[in-house]
């Protein structure tokens, strides 16, 4: 037994050792932070500018009062471009000047300060006001520079001002500590402010003002902003639980009385720390640093229980107040680093980072003993601003590591095509349509200056101090003049305390004396890797056996590809043809080539429910394919679903006629051999084989004006089946220019059988069934029409995609399945709401036991299959509808006609 035992305490001492990164490595993980900054931003800019942030799901902005409102999140969304203000310094950082140039002028010209909304002081400060001093500290460098910036006139600075005035009314307190939140154009008193009755604030929303305030003070030489700054600092002191020198989490803003009593370092106290070091960095003043390291020392008493940080109350401190942690204190090593106490910034780092190991990502919370509490994580950049900090200072080569474990899992699971969403569950993989504009002011920075080199910097960073939300200040500051009718009360805090100045550190360390040991932070962490895991860290997913690639992604499959289905079964992902020609897709964890694996098929099954989510949003109304040639003379209307891509014929007034004519092959996936009789005609087309996309672009190289795409899934009808539209193929389809419209196999009879007795059918395609005057534009009408006319309105927002209805189904325990049905129309064509002609169904049961299959439940959708590998080239009819009378047939279209009235009234 003991040689077992030394056995695997040398495995794990192996799976610990931190081998250097070579100069390329470093350098290719800047570039890969480069790409992903550039992938997050460029989709802002594309899709949500002028808009506050990205809602990265949808490709759209979110903008404060026309998107359902998220409660006290949405107080940081102003009207003012958040995310563009925010981003100003990290384009200069990341060595994009002209991006940066370009930037400023849009803010200059573009964003209004004065907007009539009720914002949060705390997130407008540190975002907007700090983005703000941020972008003009960056210009001013740049302008004496002298190549870049030449034209700078301060504006950025005049914005800052202009905004700090705007928040000074939240000030007015007894207490001086602010209101919570204010109103940009009425401040905070009067009907008209739809604020100032908040009797409450957390103590970081308070404390967290005096680096922006003081920074704007000192730009402009107005002292009102550090003043009521400092006034709001020494009132959270003087309230400050004397016995035990900690604050509590919830402050009365008039009486002082502490609302929750519960400290911690984490959510709603954690950046007043934070400011108190700070401030003494960037302004030199000692009592800042005096009432940080009595704070410090509080906190190492009672809160740190390495390596965790647990809330306590703050009257009887040795009594926990929670069992749980939340991911902001993710801060905190890289905040003990710049005090200079390294050992328990390593060790509660390590234990951060093999939570992170665990879930991919820090959970908004998580217990003591490491299980998510909740599940959410917002792409917060606490843990990879620590990583930095303890890589800068100590030089182990094991937190380049952990940055690109953070690198990785961004781009495997957070990673969209429109920038990067946020996690709704971590447990699932699920996503939330969300980018906060943090992300791209703070993550980006730090990862960047993680991996870069000195010389790829475009200035010293070491002459900055970064805020709480990562904007630079210059360390020039300090010697700015400032009024001296700001008291310092440095004799008034050492008489009462008594303290000994000796306890105090009043440089920064030198970290190359801390570490003589090259192994030290390597020993430190090691306890720690064990409380959390186990076993060594799983291997990274590049390196998992057989899985040479990132893991498939939902709006990547297609079901007729033979590499992907075998993805799917090291997913332990299989799939069941169903009679009525869905495919359903069942994973069974315990089938899985991997833990990593097993992961990664949850992970695929959530994508598809919500890429079947997102082209629910995106409905189009349905389409009229109206057969206008002897003997139907627009008498016959077929209800067609429509595209969303090539021509919208809901902005054409006269839609696009022409005959019809059968497309070799069927499928269209291939190149047109009929060209020369596709050419100036409706090109009709099987569905199956290929993406909807490739089939318009091979008719349209044909010559065709128009397609008709026709369900190969016996018996399906418009009658029973909701309406269905075709996705993209995931590219830019805008190259597409001609009208694809999709009959389901009965409507699609119709016309064949049409097309098989007259030999010439002439159609026409618009967004509504047209009267027989307008068809044929004065001409002696050839017959009666059948009574009445349609006219098609928008869909209304509930109006489906083609969808089955969920099954009924029994919740799957200790098998961990999960299940998702799909109608199977194209296997080959992709499952994503722009790339597909398929969606998602239902998940049974995720992965993790603790989710309920009910909460995973969602709408199904078809994915078509095609099983016959020798479809015909031909359209063959059905025996049965070929025996079909002209007058039996006719019964049907008046009915399918009747259907599509009825539909249209339905959408009125």
């Amino acid at each position: 037994m003991p040689p077992v035992l030394f056995i695997f305490s040398l495995f794990g001492a192996l799976c610990s050792l931190a081998q250097p990164m070579t100069r390329e490595e470093k350098h290719r993980l800047r570039n890969q932070v480069v790409e992903m900054f550039d992938h997050a931003y460029q989709n802002y800019m594309d899709h949500a500018y002028p808009a506050d942030e990205l809602m990265p799901l949808t490709c759209r902005g979110r903008v404060r009062g026309l998107e359902p409102s998220r409660g006290d999140i949405d107080d940081a969304l102003g009207k003012f471009s958040l995310t563009l203000i925010d981003t100003l310094d990290t384009l200069v950082l990341l060595n994009k000047t002209t991006e940066f140039e370009a930037a400023v002028r849009r803010v200059l010209s573009d964003v209004r300060l004065d907007n009539d909304i009720v914002v949060s002081v705390f997130e407008t400060n540190i975002r907007v006001l700090g983005g703000l001093l941020g972008g003009h500290s960056m210009a001013v460098m740049l302008k004496e520079g002298g190549e870049h910036m030449q034209w700078y006139q301060d504006e950025l600075l005049h914005m800052a001002k202009d905004l700090g005035v705007r928040l000074l009314p939240a000030f007015n307190t007894s207490s001086g500590l602010p209101y919570p939140r204010v109103n940009l154009k009425h401040g905070v008193r009067g009907p008209e402010t739809r604020t100032g009755t908040e009797t409450d604030t957390c103590t970081a929303c308070a404390g967290t003002i005096i680096l922006e305030f003081a920074a704007l003070s000192r730009f402009t030489g107005d002292p009102v902003f550090e003043a009521h700054a400092r006034r709001a600092l020494d009132f959270l002191w003087e309230k400050r639980q004397r016995n035990s020198n900690l604050v509590g989490t919830t402050i009365n803003i008039h009486s002082g009385e502490w609302v929750r009593r519960d400290s911690g370092v984490g959510a709603g106290i954690d950046s007043y720390y934070e400011y108190l070091l700070k401030a003494y960095v960037l302004l030199g003043d000692d009592l800042f640093l005096q009432r940080f390291n009595i704070h410090y020392a509080s906190i190492m008493k009672y809160i740190s229980q390495p390596p965790l940080l647990l809330d306590v109350h703050i009257h009887k401190p040795l009594l926990p107040a929670r069992t749980w942690m939340d991911s902001l204190l993710a801060f905190f090593p890289g905040l003990q680093v710049l005090k200079g106490d390294i050992r328990p910034a390593i060790e509660t780092h390590e234990m951060l980072y093999q939570v992170t190991k665990k879930h991919n990502f820090l959970p908004e919370a998580f217990t003591t003993d490491f299980r998510v509490h909740w599940a959410q994580h917002p792409l917060r950049p606490e843990f990879a601003e620590s990583t930095y900090f303890l890589y800068k200072a100590t030089g182990d080569p094991y937190y380049l590591e952990a940055g690109r474990t953070i690198l990785d899992n961004l781009n495997r699971f957070a990673r969209v095509p429109c920038g990067f969403a946020a996690m709704k569950d971590v447990r699932t993989g699920s996503h939330e349509d969300r980018m906060d504009s943090f992300f791209l002011a703070e993550m980006f920075k730090y990862l960047f200056l993680l991996f870069a080199e000195a010389d790829d910097l475009p200035f010293d960073v070491e002459d900055y101090v970064f805020t709480t939300e990562a904007h630079l200040l210059p360390l020039s500051l300090s010697t700015a003049p400032h009024s001296s009718s700001i008291p310092s009360n440095k004799t008034v805090l050492q008489s009462e305390e008594e303290l000994d100045d000796s306890n105090f550190d009043w440089t920064c360390p030198n970290t190359r004396l801390l570490f003589p040991d090259p192994a030290f932070p390597r020993n430190l962490r090691e306890p720690i890797r064990s409380a959390v895991d186990k076993s060594c860290p799983r291997p990274a997913p590049y390196k998992e056996p057989g899985m040479g690639r990132p893991p498939l992604r939902a709006q990547d499959f297609m079901a007729n590809n033979p590499e992907h289905l075998e993805l799917l079964r090291r997913m332990g992902v299989s799939l069941i043809h169903l009679k009525d020609g869905r495919v359903q897709l069942v994973q069974h964890a315990t089938q899985a080539v991997s833990a990593v694996a097993a992961e990664d098929g949850v992970r695929f099954m959530q994508e598809m429910m919500e890429l079947s989510s997102q082209q629910q949003k995106e409905q189009l109304p349905p389409r009229a394919i109206q057969i206008v040639s002897h003997p139907f003379f627009g008498r016959v209307v077929l209800t067609a679903g429509p595209a969303q891509f090539g021509t919208d014929l809901s902005k054409s007034s006269t839609g696009v006629r022409g005959f019809v004519t059968v497309a070799e092959p069927y499928s269209g996936c291939t190149e047109i051999t009929n060209a020369e009789y596709i050419q100036g005609h409706i090109a009709l087309l099987q569905r199956g084989q290929c993406m909807f996309a490739e089939k318009a672009r091979h008719i349209q190289k044909a010559g065709a004006i128009g397609g008709i795409v026709i369900d190969d899934n016996e018996g399906s009808s418009s009658d029973t089946a909701p309406l269905f539209q075709m996705a993209g193929d995931g590219r830019n389809t805008d190259d597409v220019t001609l009208p694809l419209l999709f009959l389901f196999h009965k409507e699609g009879n119709i016309l064949l059988e049409a097309l098989k007795e007259y030999r010439e059918v002439e159609v026409l395609l618009s967004d509504k069934a047209r009267d027989r005057a307008a068809i044929f534009k004065g001409k002696p009408l050839p017959g009666s029409l059948i009574e009445g006319s349609v006219d098609v309105q928008e869909a209304k927002e509930d109006c489906l995609t083609e969808a089955t209805t969920p099954t009924s189904f029994e919740p799957v325990g200790q098998s961990q399945m999960s299940t998702l049905e799909l109608d199977e129309s194209a296997p080959e064509e992709e499952v994503s709401p722009v790339d597909e002609d398929t969606s998602p169904a239902e998940e049974v049961s995720p992965l993790k036991e603790d989710v309920s299959p009910a909460e995973a439940e969602a709408d199904s959708a078809p994915l078509k299959e095609d099983r016959d590998s020798e479809k015909r080239e031909e359209p063959e009819a059905d025996t049965d509808s070929s025996s079909q009378s002209v007058d039996e047939l006719l019964a049907d279209w008046r009915e399918d006609l009747e259907a599509f009235q009825q539909m249209e009234k339905d959408e009125l």
